[in-house]
């Protein structure tokens, strides 16, 4: 076949393409469509091809058998077309391009089943972005003029992403035929931008066992910058290879791109549209008298997960987000909440994580040892088209105002922790190293869930023992949770209630016993779902979810209305954009409160401990959380009750009860039980002597109690504490007979704080005749002298006879008597200065 049956060919496909463009007389959908791209200002028509295949079947094939021809008798044709539409128009662009849509049947692959045969055929592959290259600008059309002869050359250049079947030579031209130099007229030259991108196949659909395979992708023009790494995409485009040459040589192996024509994201929308309708219901929503809107959002916050409330509510103030303020300095003060997570396994961390990703409208996931400190914020890597060093953005600088959830937060080393100290109040990652200096913004809120250092929780050790994090970084976190796996058998039984429905809940439509799919190829054999775009326009949004019985239990009442995860995208993406004013009432609650908060009086009491640091950052957290929850409110104004709910979410997260061990033996709990009795009786029946209480073995005598042996006796054991407490604290009060009944006094005052925790107990006189009050004039005297004494000594421990005669001396008419002295000791004692032991002072 001729150059000139091949161009008449051309000239006939042509003619096709331009009667399907013309539809005025049948539906007109193309002729709108190509009005509306001359509006936006477009230069790229999308044509489904299943109307294409209605109407010239012979075509449709031949776009998908043999696409680079047809492509290019297509873009011809819409070239025309809008020359006739619009001509001024037509002449601001060079070219017109086409992209498809629809059902491509056997085409529709993922990167695994892309194989030869599909060469030169027109597909549609789906699959993540792992990695996107620079956009490059591309020489399309280059004039030049020489001066000598002053005529201008114009040169067109096209390669192997081109359309065209035959490549010209890159080589640029410098010089024309008879040698004179030439000028280029870089403002009459056209370029156009040039951006490949890899998909890799989606881990679900990837055969069991085996590595996920990837496909390179060439997008021109308008399609650059469509899509960043870790998105999910569907890419139409014509399957090509790239001869490799080696040596001047084609190698037999080929290098195979993608050329796209249409690029179509898959992950969820990060604007949803909204209907007049959906404006009014969330208006209506807002403004409900009879129930709390900050209430019930957070209770329909994932609902698979049972309890956890205040959690939920803090998740709920995440999503809404607070107020970012830019002073007139320059200074930021961020909005975005952070939320940190930490305890037992199997307390739904976790999932809690999960339920956020596939909630906020950009959520990026990470793991402690899956990330590195640089893939989180940044790195400089080399690109391997141009060889130069490169900026590439981490998960972090991804999730710019979304939220980064990271899980395993402890498992993290903690060189790659404070790669992330920056964008937790900063907002921004700043980059100086191999030649490069940038600021990147990553605005993003923080979600992470750890693990206490000992694996599980010890309610022993205080929060911050459990937590190990440095305050450095706890105190970036808003939030500090401590989720603890409680052994109780009611709410054990709540928990296997709700765990057993939620595996006996179905979706609707779904039978029992389906198979599961087994997930090598592709869902739907089309870009767009037919049926569920006609279920999305038929369908009502609705407010509040259906109750179902599996779902939602007997626990929960009908009454109890749950929010539907759509309503509550759209309610959520609508208070995100609210910027509410604090007023004067709630900044004076909130600044009484912080300084509450930063006294140490309240923590004196039950062994309460603090989980994190209380920083001035406290108080940007209490405004962030109040601002969040006038934003679930539609509020304009942060009221009152905004900041007392911000003020109940920050007492529960950042306080926590620390146990206290048990000490005492129960053998000498019981011989203090003995004692107390024979006490008891000892009015009654005259002074006895006392019995100890032999434990039996399980078949024979009782078991003899063993006698400590001195340490100038054979066998001596310096180790051997456990039998002989009771000895030993015998042997202490016949020692010092006054030490028994201050025992008896310290024992007393706890048991009377223990009894009542919230009253103030002040220390009340022993009045057993061994012990006494001293005023605080006299006590002041007295450790006064006594430390006199310990510095002249140079000494950590004193006699108390020597204390007795040193606090005397040079005052007859004053002297302190033996009550004085061992009520001033034991003051000092329970203020932890000195200590006494054997009638010997120690210094503390």
């Amino acid at each position: 076949m001729d150059t000139t049956e091949v161009d008449q060919k051309m000239r006939q496909v042509q003619k096709e393409y331009l009667d399907f463009l013309d539809d005025d007389e049948d539906q007109g959908i193309y002729q709108q469509n190509v009005r509306d791209m001359i509006t936006n200002n477009d230069m790229r028509l999308v044509v489904n091809i299943n109307d294409l295949r209605k109407k010239m079947p012979e075509r449709a094939r031949a776009i998908l058998d043999n696409s680079f021809e047809d492509m290019v008798a297509f873009q011809r044709a819409l070239k025309e077309f809008v020359a006739s539409a619009d001509p001024v128009y037509s002449k601001q662009h060079e070219e017109f391009f086409i992209g498809f849509e629809g059902s491509f049947g056997a085409k529709h692959v993922t990167p695994r089943s892309l194989t030869s045969s599909f060469l030169g055929n027109m597909v549609c592959v789906e699959g993540i972005v792992t990695k996107c290259s620079l956009i490059r600008p591309k020489v399309v059309r280059s004039v030049h003029f020489c001066p000598a002869t002053k005529k201008t050359i114009e040169r067109k250049y096209s390669d192997m992403t081109s359309l065209e079947a035959f490549p010209t030579s890159s080589v640029y031209p410098t010089k024309d035929e008879d040698g004179n130099s030439l000028e280029t007229e870089y403002g009459l030259s056209i370029y156009k931008d040039h951006q490949t991108f890899t998909i890799q196949e989606m881990p679900e659909k990837a055969p069991a066992g085996q590595l996920p395979r990837s496909v390179d992708i060439v997008s021109d023009d308008d399609l650059v910058d469509k899509c960043k790494p870790g998105d999910r995409i569907q890419v139409v485009g014509t399957y090509r290879c790239l001869p490799g040459k080696k040596n001047g040589y084609t190698t037999g192996t080929f290098r195979t791109i993608l050329i796209a024509n249409n690029i179509k994201p898959l992950s969820k929308e990060v604007s949803p549209l909204f209907s007049a309708d959906d404006v009014a219901k969330i208006k209506k929503f807002s403004r409900q008298k009879d129930s709390d809107v900050f209430e019930m959002l957070a209770r329909s916050l994932a609902p698979s997960i049972h309890g956890h409330e205040y959690i939920k509510k803090a998740v709920l103030c995440m999503l809404l987000g607070g107020v970012e303020k830019v002073l007139a300095n320059g200074s930021r003060i961020r909005g975005d909440i952070n939320i940190l997570l930490i305890g037992d396994p199997s307390v739904a961390k976790s999932q809690m994580l999960r339920y956020v990703l596939h909630t906020a409208p950009r959520a990026i996931a990470t793991t402690g040892r899956g990330s590195s400190g640089v893939g989180l914020t940044a790195a400089v890597t080399t690109d391997q088209e141009t060889s130069e060093r490169r900026l590439e953005a981490g998960a972090m600088v991804l999730a710019d105002r979304g939220v980064v959830c990271i899980d395993e937060f402890d498992k993290m080393s903690d060189i790659d922790r404070t790669a992330i100290h920056e964008v937790m109040e900063q907002g921004r990652v700043t980059i100086a190293k191999a030649g490069i200096h940038a600021k990147l913004n990553a605005r993003c809120s923080v979600l992470a869930a750890a693990n206490p250092v000992y694996g599980r929780y010890d309610q022993y050790k205080t929060p911050m023992e459990n937590i190990g994090l440095q305050d450095s970084l706890l105190s970036r976190f808003d939030l500090l949770f401590i989720v603890l796996d409680k052994m109780d058998p009611d709410h054990d039984r709540k928990i296997s209630d709700h765990v057993l429905r939620m595996h006996r809940y179905r979706k609707p439509g779904e039978q029992d016993g389906d198979a599961l799919p087994m997930g090598e190829a592709v869902d739907i054999l089309s870009t767009k779902d037919p049926e569920a775009v006609e279920a999305e326009e038929e369908e009502d949004m609705p407010i509040f979810e259906k109750y179902d019985h599996l779902l939602h239990g007997t626990s929960r009442s009908k009454k109890d209305k749950i929010v539907s995860m759509k309503f509550m995208k759209k309610y959520i993406h609508v208070a995100r954009v609210i910027k509410p004013q604090l007023t004067r009432e709630a900044a004076d609650y909130l600044s009484e409160e912080y300084a509450k908060l930063r006294n140490q009086d309240n923590l004196q009491q039950d062994n309460i401990a603090r989980t994190q640091p209380v920083t001035a950052r406290a108080l940007e957290t209490m405004i962030r959380l109040s601002t969040a929850h006038a934003k679930a409110r539609l509020s304009k104004n942060v009221q009152l009750q905004d900041a007392q709910a911000a003020i109940e979410l920050i007492e529960f997260a950042y306080f926590k009860k620390v146990l206290e061990r048990k000490r005492k033996h129960h053998r000498a709990k019981e011989a203090t039980d003995e004692e107390s009795e024979d006490n008891d009786d000892g009015d009654d029946k005259g002074d006895k002597p006392k019995k100890r209480k032999q434990k039996r073995s399980k078949d024979g005598p009782p078991r003899q109690r063993k006698t400590r042996k001195r340490p100038d006796e054979e066998g001596y054991d310096p180790y051997d504490f456990e039998d002989n407490d009771d000895d030993t604290a015998s042997e202490d009060e016949q020692e010092n007979p006054t030490l028994k009944a201050r025992r008896a006094a310290r024992r007393s005052r706890s048991a009377a704080s223990s009894e009542d925790e919230a009253m103030d107990t002040t220390e009340m006189p022993v009045t057993n005749g061994t012990a006494r009050n001293i005023d605080e004039k006299r006590l002041k005297k007295f450790k006064a002298s006594l430390f006199n004494l310990f510095q002249s000594e140079h000494a950590q421990s004193l006699n108390l006879k020597q204390v007795k005669e040193h606090v005397n001396k040079g005052s007859a008419a004053d002297e302190f008597d033996d009550d004085e002295i061992h009520a001033a000791i034991d003051t000092m004692m329970d203020e932890n200065k000195i200590m006494l032991s054997n009638d010997i002072l120690f210094l503390i």
